[in-house]
């Protein structure tokens, strides 16, 4: 990996620790950081539930970097609890292309080796995008 890709992930799993809240609620076994188009990183946790109302840590990095008033990003790296890189799911993906500014361009490491995809990439066939 490249020094970006690496900090990137390093700030990933500085936040990456696996954790019961609850009986009903687990959090941490995944771990992501965004990196904006303004060059702030913004992180987030997996939140798992006993039901369908959990959230993946891309979308919980992402709605972060919402609050604070960015929408544009240009990587994006998560690590799950083992340390190996994985890339965004298929929701956290549509939820990117959502986004504002060059969203097909946005970079997904997705390998500790420093293999990337970009984004539109990983969802050639997305609605509207042609």
């Amino acid at each position: 990996m490249d020094q970006e890709w690496n900090r990137l992930y390093e700030e990933a799993m500085s936040v990456l620790g696996p954790r019961d809240v609850s009986d009903k609620m687990w959090v941490g076994s995944v771990a992501s950081a965004v990196l904006s188009k303004k060059g702030n990183v913004y992180k987030g946790i997996c939140i798992d539930t006993n039901g369908s109302i959990g959230m993946c840590a891309e979308r919980n990095a992402l709605s972060t970097m919402l609050t604070y008033g960015e929408s544009e990003i240009t990587k994006v790296v998560s690590v799950y609890k083992d340390g190996n890189v994985i890339s965004s799911c298929g929701i956290c993906r549509e939820f990117m292309m959502h986004l504002g500014g060059d969203v097909e361009n946005i970079e997904i490491l997705l390998d500790k080796e420093g293999r990337t995809a970009r984004l539109i990439d990983l969802m050639p066939e997305y609605p509207g995008y042609k």
